[in-house]
């Protein structure tokens, strides 16, 4: 095995050995098999590219080529499609499906589900991390450097897992790695230079065989592998150091906060600000829409079975958050919600709730009906009384419970306020008024203006939440959209009520805020809509009835849902509909859910179902089975071609270079003078030097070394080729014209041939050779070949013919 073949396999080893460190981050190694294969099709191609041999910067670039065309490939259909056609597939899916990705690491706790976006982040990642590892210390041959990367990957590794007992072990595999990887370069080196004794040699050096002189050219000699083995040491230090001092992260993959002190008992510890809606665009748009919790109940009204996280009720001009607030133990009966009068208390019914998590769902917050008033659930969990959640309590280092594969039973209240109680509400407590009508002081005035705008005659809060609902339900001419930006600051409130589309955050931070800017306390709501009965009685919620909904508090009712998003499955209020019937919201564009607040919902006929709800599984049956026949990714035809169009575009640019370094080794390999000297001319011509046939050999050569400002050595490796030159064509016959060292005189002169010019000129000697013109020689004189033949074939068929032909008026 050539010492280059052996760096490549070592440095495969060395990133697989420290990207074992990422595989308690997820509850599966199943990435790590992929990989694993991805990262040897990529160091394949890097080992082909530099035997051709091309220039390091294209070996880099195809295999960074090669790798995107297949992590394209590996997760074409994946993601959410904004288009039609294999573009749609490798381009757009993608992308979406990095998005994700970066959203569930922001959500999930660790160990966290291997969803498909987290794995495209991994797999990515150790490609990326290997394609470093492999440039430097295989194509640049600094294997030393080469450590840096491994470092970056396993501290971050180490920071995000915190340790732990097996700590020490992902440890010991990559610093194992690393160091085999030091060892292969300190072996490559020693059999091409040998052990360094004395001083560094004169002359012209590379500075990667270790040689290196010093400022002052003392020449005292430093042994690669001395230097190799003083990096590692660094690198290997840092690596013990850096997650020493790492911040501690939080329970999310990449640290969501609200961690707490963990103290698990009285009324210590805390929820921080935390922003559960980083994955809810995506599980609008989630394709596999998964099943996430299941539930029984014994409500009489499904369609106000809610099922709530948390409020955010915090807007900071960036972002709505939940605001920091002390947590208690749970109490067995939980305490009444606030603002809750006994009027609206005496007419509401206490409905039981059992609920079932799936093993996929890791968030920490439990999803319960509200306003809750009991339940029972095993594990650590803690209780705000503020917005009525119960959160996960810290476990261990880094640890916290979650609602995981969990089964609870939830006691909750099914208010039944009327308009009429709404309206005579009295004033709010000032504290809650204060608190939950602030707003930025960068709020665009827009938004109040379009406030007082849209409430322009209502004489009550109640009345004044109505309008607003209805504006961006009913009559304000909003669309419902789940592909628009989720941005949630002030600015993009503005941007959504100017182009009046979004999808339920937009809608519920939108009206939210124009709430507290007409006095009214306001929040936001996260958490599923009711889901979608099943013919056994249960309910199932997915992914995409995930949902965010404002709660405006009225004093004597307390905080109460209202329903601004033109979404369908989504159940207005009963307090929040006139006593009139009006036209219907304004037509939603793809319903992201498949689920419907009524308990028995009717198909959807065919006939009336857009292409768009059909996308979305909207439609029922024959919908759901059309799109699984299809499958959701690109044909085989569609893959084929791209994958022929993705060969072409790598492999066309190289076909010049390719058939040069072929004529090459076929002039060399004939151990002729003339056909040496012919690949000399070539090569001068390469860098510029163009042939002329009217000079000697002798004059040729001259030329040569004139206009290449050859080195002494090469210039002699060139007079010796014109001198056997001389000898092939002027000598007696039998005499010996070769030499040993012809070939070597050759790639000798070529190479400083290419040290002399510039580095635009050489890359155009390498890629665009200037004596690949021949093929064009070659195929002019072919073709003028055929049409000779051709002509002469045809001026003796026409003598045939007239030869057979009768002579008339012969005398």
């Amino acid at each position: 095995m050539s010492g280059r073949a052996r760096l490549t396999l070592f440095a495969v080893l060395a990133t697989l050995l420290t990207s074992w460190s990422l595989v308690g981050l997820v509850d599966s190694a199943g990435w790590l098999l992929q990989a694993a294969l991805l990262l040897c099709v990529q160091s394949a191609v890097g080992a082909g590219a530099r035997r051709v041999p091309v220039a390091g910067a294209l070996t880099v670039a195809s295999q960074a080529l090669v790798s995107l065309l297949l992590l394209a490939f590996l997760f074409a259909g994946k993601g959410e499609s904004t288009g039609n056609g294999p573009l749609a597939y490798l381009v757009t899916d993608f992308g979406a499906l990095f998005r994700r990705g970066v959203m569930d690491v922001g959500e999930f706790a660790i160990p966290a589900p291997l969803t498909d976006g987290i794995r495209l982040l991994l797999v990515s990642g150790v490609l990326l991390v290997g394609l470093l590892v492999d440039m430097l210390a295989v194509t640049v041959r600094t294997a030393a450097a080469a450590g840096l990367p491994l470092l970056a990957l396993y501290s971050v590794a180490a920071g995000l897992s915190g340790g732990g007992e097996s700590s020490w072990f992902t440890f010991l595999l990559a610093g194992c790695g690393y160091l085999l990887l030091l060892l292969a370069e300190g072996r490559d080196r020693l059999a091409q230079w040998g052990r360094v004794f004395g001083a560094a040699p004169g002359g012209r050096v590379s500075a990667a065989s270790g040689y290196g002189s010093g400022a002052g050219g003392g020449g005292q000699a430093v042994s690669p592998v001395r230097t190799g083995r003083r990096l590692g040491a660094v690198a290997l230090g840092l690596a013990l150091v850096v997650p020493a001092v790492l911040p501690s992260l939080g329970s999310g993959l990449l640290g969501t906060p609200g961690d707490g002190d963990g103290s698990g008992s009285g009324a210590g510890g805390q929820i921080q600000a935390v922003n559960p809606l980083v994955s809810l665009q995506s599980s609008l748009n989630a394709q596999d829409n998964r099943v996430v919790l299941k539930y029984r109940t014994d409500s009489p009204q499904l369609g106000e079975q809610y099922l709530r996280i948390l409020a955010l009720d915090e807007f900071n001009g960036v972002k709505w958050e939940a605001s920091g607030r002390a947590l208690t133990d749970v109490p067995a009966r939980l305490p009444n919600p606030p603002g809750l009068g006994e009027e609206v208390r005496g007419g509401a019914v206490e409905v039981r709730t059992s609920l079932s998590s799936s093993e996929t769902y890791a968030q920490r917050y439990l999803p319960m009906p509200y306003p809750a008033t009991g339940v029972d659930i095993g594990g650590k969990w803690r209780f705000e009384p503020v917005g009525r959640t119960l959160v996960g309590d810290q476990l261990g280092k880094d640890k916290f419970q979650n609602v995981q594969g969990a089964q609870y039973t939830v006691r909750s209240l099914l208010l039944r306020p009327t308009a009429e109680q709404l309206q005579t509400a009295p004033a709010p407590n000032p504290a809650i008024r204060d608190e939950f009508t602030k707003l930025p002081d960068n709020l665009p005035p827009v938004v109040a203006e379009t406030a007082r705008r849209v409430t322009q005659g209502a004489k009550d809060n109640y009345a004044r939440a109505v309008k607003l609902q209805d504006y961006f339900a009913v009559n304000g001419g909003f669309r419902y959209d789940t592909k628009v930006s989720s941005g949630t600051g002030s600015q993009a409130i503005a941007r959504f009520l100017a182009d009046k589309e979004g999808f339920c955050i937009h809608f519920a931070f939108s009206m939210a805020s124009m709430s507290r800017s007409l006095g009214i306390p306001a929040r936001v709501a996260v958490g599923f809509t009711p889901g979608a009965k099943q013919s056994d009685g249960s309910v199932n919620v997915s992914m995409r009835d995930a949902h965010a909904w404002p709660e405006l508090y009225f004093e004597g009712v307390g905080w109460t849902r209202f329903e601004p998003t033109p979404r369908s499955g989504i159940t207005v209020p009963d307090y929040s509909r006139p006593e009139t019937p009006q036209i219907q919201p304004t037509a939603p564009t793809a319903a992201p859910s498949q689920s419907s607040a009524a308990p028995a919902p009717a198909p959807t006929k065919s006939d009336d179902c857009t292409p768009a709800l059909k996308k979305l599984g909207e439609c029922g049956g024959p919908a759901l089975k059309q799109d699984a026949g299809s499958g959701g990714g690109p044909s085989l035809t569609a893959v084929l071609v791209w994958t022929a169009v993705g060969l072409a575009a790598l492999v066309l640019p190289l076909l010049p270079m390719l058939w040069r370094s072929r004529v090459r080794a076929c002039r060399l390999g004939a151990h002729e003078v003339l056909a040496a000297w012919q690949e000399l001319g070539d090569a001068a011509w390469d860098v510029g030097i163009t042939p002329d046939g009217a000079r000697s050999p002798r004059g040729a050569a001259d030329r040569i070394v004139e206009l290449g400002r050859l080195e002494p050595e090469a210039a002699r490796a060139v007079l010796r080729i014109a001198g056997a030159v001389e000898r092939a064509l002027y000598a007696p016959p039998g005499g010996q014209v070769a030499y040993d060292g012809l070939e070597a005189d050759v790639l000798e002169a070529r190479a400083s041939l290419l040290a002399g010019v510039s580095r635009g000129v050489r890359l155009r000697a390498l890629l665009l050779p200037r004596s690949a013109a021949r093929l064009r020689w070659a195929a002019a004189a072919r073709s003028s070949a055929v049409t000779g033949r051709g002509a002469a074939a045809l001026d003796k068929l026409r003598t045939g013919v007239r030869g057979r032909l009768p002579l008339r008026d012969r005398g």
